[in-house]
């Protein structure tokens, strides 16, 4: 019963998101759900099994496109990709773009005095830092277009599928040429694929080299300015990984024989320490594993254990390749030494200071690292008085856009609202575009002109950040799709940061004894924390000189 309800859900957000415009969206079939027998007949399944088939089938579908529909336009998040059965697909920039928009941000630690981390780096929009040296991104560029070329596939080709597996923005706007059958495929069906299929794997693996490859190399930190002639010869030799949840990337002790780049998700690394071993660091897209063990001599083994705390994709660089690299490009020795040792520093500070292991698996286990801006109030300081939540409200049109529940650390709440995060799932899948970017720094807000209240974003929110609000009103006859007219009518509803108010958050300016923050980085919380300790000690110090006898 769970399962064909599913299958319901899952038909009704496909037909939802290319419907809304009705005739003019393009769409002019979608298929229901396939059975093994439908899906053998399309090349993209040869060699699967029918159990295999059986799994996948509820998250594929076969649709029948007219000439000139728009599929996707570039910045759109989608867990789709399109693989063409037959007809042929154009694929351009449809916004002028002058260059690829990154995909992580780069933060540089450094170690202070007293031997406590702290931010010191944040790119400002224009990609340079605050002393104005120039900061590079690795590009969520999927395809290597010039800005006015069109690249035009056709039967058999995959498309859609980077941008799917990785979490990032679509980099291009996809236009069928000619009358289309696609087969369209969802991401847990795309995963199972890729790990299933030896032949798609391979093909999708061929494809990231051919179209994105070279250009996330040459837009790394690392590899910046090399000449192409060592793009060109790295891209040919490095290798792709893909992982699961809990697999592993490197165990310590066995020996280092790669340099590797993360291309998304996230990598816990830990350290044994005594008996047992402790979160060290974690490790984010664009970030570099195994520096010290590449550059020093005596580092012949990795030094921690590194696992994949999601889906994650690597890159990863032999050691002689990336010696070979080195020796054709002095200055990147320099970078590397830079970055090595900020990984040697901060492995050092974690296991000093054991709280910050212990915030490290706190943060990783409930997605904190993903977020941008996270309210966190203090419990030992805040009353109840819920001014935070009325303040939220009398922003927002008497609806507050965050609950003051959730996860509790060191006596700080993390509460349910928008981290904002750097990778958000609940993009991903949205009907009409109502959940989105609002291209000011990392907001993400809900346009409810245009939402229709499917709960797609609140179900793929993992942190319950999102709510669903009864408008108390039904949909107009006009209403689109059809199955809403005369339906109760609801809106997702969810922080924004309140960016549109020059007193910024209103939960904190709104609080009385200034016990709601805004924090945007692990350290951020870290110091937070540490002040709360400090407090706390000073207290018990006054305490006992106070007493008699001292």
């Amino acid at each position: 019963m769970e399962g064909s309800r599913t299958v319901l859900m899952r038909r009704q957000l496909h037909s939802d998101r290319w419907s809304g415009y009705e005739d003019h969206a393009g769409l002019r079939k979608l298929s229901s759900v396939l059975d093994p027998v439908d899906m053998r007949r399309y090349a993209v399944f040869d060699g699967l099994d029918d159990k295999l088939l059986q799994e996948l089938s509820p998250d594929i579908t076969i649709a029948d496109w007219g000439a000139g529909a728009i599929l996707f336009e570039e910045g759109s998040y989608l867990d789709l990709a399109f693989w063409i059965a037959h007809g042929e697909v154009d694929l351009f920039l449809a916004k002028q773009q002058d260059s690829p928009e990154p995909i992580f941000t780069t933060r540089v630690m450094r170690t202070d005095e007293v031997g406590q981390l702290a931010s010191v780096v944040q790119p400002s929009a224009t990609g340079s830092s605050p002393a104005g040296g120039p900061i590079t991104f690795l590009a969520t560029a999927d395809f290597d277009l010039p800005v006015g070329a069109v690249m035009r596939l056709r039967d058999g080709e995959l498309f859609g599928e980077i941008g799917a597996l990785n979490g990032w923005p679509q980099s291009v706007t996809a236009r069928t040429a000619t009358p289309c059958t696609l087969i369209q495929i969802r991401l847990p069906a795309l995963r199972k694929l890729r790990r299933k299929s030896k032949d798609l794997r391979q093909r999708l693996d061929d494809l990231y080299r051919a179209r994105t490859l070279r250009q996330h190399l040459a837009t790394t930190p690392l590899l910046r300015g090399c000449a192409d002639s060592v793009i060109e010869a790295l891209s040919d030799r490095v290798e792709l990984v893909s992982l699961q949840p809990g697999e592993p990337v490197t165990k310590e002790g066995e020996p280092a024989e790669h340099l590797i780049l993360v291309r998304s998700g996230f990598l816990k690394v830990t350290q044994r320490v005594g008996a047992g071993e402790i979160a060290v660091s974690y490790l984010s897209k664009g970030s570099l594993l195994g520096e010290p063990e590449l550059l020093l001599d005596e580092l012949d083994a990795w030094q921690t254990t590194t696992t994949s705390v999601g889906h994650s994709e690597l890159v990863r660089i032999g050691t002689a390749d990336m010696l070979e690299v080195i020796r054709r490009q002095p200055g990147l020795e320099g970078r590397l030494w830079a970055s090595g040792i900020e990984r040697l520093r901060e492995v050092g500070f974690t296991r000093q200071h054991p709280h910050r292991a212990d915030l490290i698996d706190f943060a990783l286990a409930k997605g904190l690292v993903q977020g941008n801006s996270i309210l966190v109030i203090d419990l030992e300081t805040c009353t109840r008085c819920d001014d935070c939540v009325r303040g939220c409200a009398s922003t927002h049109d008497g609806i507050p856009r965050f609950v003051r529940e959730g996860e509790k650390y060191n006596g700080f709440l993390i509460t349910r609202a928008c981290y904002h995060c750097a990778d958000p799932l609940c993009l991903i899948g949205c009907p009409t575009g109502a959940i989105r970017r609002a291209n000011v720094g990392d907001v993400v807000e809900v346009e409810p002109s245009i939402c229709i209240g499917c709960g797609t974003c609140a179900e793929n929110c993992p942190y319950d950040a999102i709510v669903m609000h009864d408008l108390g009103e039904n949909w107009p006859p006009h209403a689109l799709p059809e199955r809403l007219r005369g339906q109760p009518r609801a809106v997702a509803t969810k922080c924004d940061l309140c960016y549109q108010s020059e007193a910024g958050p209103a939960c904190v300016s709104s609080c009385p004894h200034g016990c709601a923050h805004r924090v945007g980085t692990l350290d951020e919380f870290d110091a937070l924390l540490r002040v709360k300790a400090l407090a706390h000690g000073l207290d018990q110090e006054r305490e006992t000189l106070g007493r008699p006898g001292k």
